[in-house]
């Protein structure tokens, strides 16, 4: 019999799982080494809220969700559809159900049902998961360079393998895992990087003393904010320092952009988007003009505390009822810069397009794959982050896969 490939995977989050799968599936002997105690630590934190994990929508309206990446996230996704997860997660017992926004969430609600199905899965295939092991890069005849646990193995140590897939993640959430630590090494091996930039991420605003130490980690919903004619309805949450929430993010690209060239950007808040401008001037005017300005908001458009608050946060409020429904439908809100990267639901940036082959490979390093968050992409939440990383981590393991053959097709374990 030959022997089978070596493959390693770095990084056990979603891509890295994805592709140790069905790399492992396609008889490959494959070893996923992550520096945490334990794998998929973000995908857990995901599922706290319900783990949404792909959306419901028309394919085509699902790629365009991924801006600028979307042409060459293309064949990834295609090959990894909606329904193709679904389908996954029921293989694993683990059924899904669309929830009434469109997006899909696995029936029990959490992700750590999923991961425990899905790791018992890999053992079951041969994966040899190793977690405390953390990759530092190449030595100097190319073997891969580790620290960590191994055994009686030293401290640092080196080792073998016949390709590589990185899946290590951005630069959000470092607690967790995915630190960015991995991009000098690939740069110094010469491969493209754009710089990393938070993404699906809150902003700061200067508010006042009073209205930040009043109204912190208060919501505001339903709103709908508005930047460059797009209109996004959600939930906005007020920070001590700025804005965070679902309607924050899904502008957060375009608000980026703004801040970086001009130094803030602002953003407009419907605090009644249900209603239309004169059904609001109406409800004002109905309200006695001797009742304070709280009471008039209150009675006649039952707005919270929090939203008056950030109604006086603009400015001078407005008396007659047009003029002050107009500011109702379209608060002002100077943002001044994106939050840090470790406080972003995820990133922006990290390897060029333009760096690697269609088939995730990367350029100057052959045999060394990447995927996932690694990648210079970003998409909003509703499930589109966990979808593109499921597909990705497949995507680099097919191209491990097509270039291992060519590499010595003798020793190719199966023909896909």
């Amino acid at each position: 019999m030959t022997e089978p490939f070596r493959v390693t995977v770095v990084g056990g989050g979603p891509a890295g799982l994805a592709a140790a799968e069905m790399l492992s599936a396609a008889g490959c002997a494959v070893q996923v080494l992550d520096a945490m105690p334990s794998f998929g630590r973000k995908f857990l934190m995901a599922g706290r809220g319900g783990l949404n994990i792909t959306h419901s929508e028309p394919h085509e309206r699902l790629e365009s969700r991924y801006g600028a990446a979307a042409a060459r996230l293309h064949g990834a996704l295609a090959d990894w559809t909606t329904q193709d997860i679904r389908d996954w997660m029921a293989g694993l017992e683990q059924e899904s159900f669309v929830g009434s926004s469109g997006r899909v969430f696995p029936a029990a609600m959490k992700a750590s049902p999923l991961l425990r199905a899905w790791l018992a899965r890999l053992r079951a295939q041969g994966v040899a998961l190793r977690p405390r092991t953390r990759w530092l890069g190449w030595d100097a005849q190319g073997d891969l360079l580790l620290a960590g646990a191994n055994g009686s193995a030293p401290a640092s140590y080196t080792e073998k393998t016949d390709a590589l897939v990185l899946a290590l993640g951005g630069a959000s959430w470092p607690r967790l895992g995915s630190d960015g630590g991995w991009a000098d090494s690939l740069a110094a091996r010469g491969v493209e990087l754009a710089p990393f930039q938070p993404a699906n991420c809150g902003f700061t605003v200067a508010w006042s003393e009073l209205f930040s130490q009043r109204f912190a980690g208060a919501p505001l919903k339903p709103v709908a904010l508005s930047f460059e004619g797009r209109s996004v309805r959600g939930e906005v949450v007020l920070t001590a320092g700025g804005l965070e929430g679902g309607a924050v993010y899904a502008l957060a690209a375009a608000l980026r952009e703004r801040v970086a060239a001009q130094g803030h950007a602002t953003v407009l808040c419907d605090l009644r988007p249900d209603m239309s401008l004169a059904d609001v001037a109406a409800r004002l005017a109905r309200v006695r003009a001797r009742e304070s300005l709280s009471n008039r908001l209150r009675k006649g458009l039952n707005l919270s505390a929090a939203a008056i608050g950030l109604l006086r946060e603009s400015g001078a409020v407005p008396t007659t009822p047009m003029a002050l429904a107009e500011r109702i439908k379209a608060l002002p809100i100077r943002l001044d810069a994106p939050q840090p990267l470790a406080r972003a639901i995820s990133t922006a940036g990290g390897v060029r397009w333009e760096a690697c082959t269609e088939q995730f490979m990367l350029r100057a390093l052959p045999g060394v794959f990447v995927a996932g968050e690694m990648l210079d992409w970003e998409a909003p939440t509703g499930g589109y982050l966990l979808h593109a990383c499921l597909a990705t981590g497949r995507a680099a393991a097919h191209g491990a896969l097509d270039w291992l053959r060519k590499q010595g097709g003798e020793r190719y374990p199966v023909s896909l």
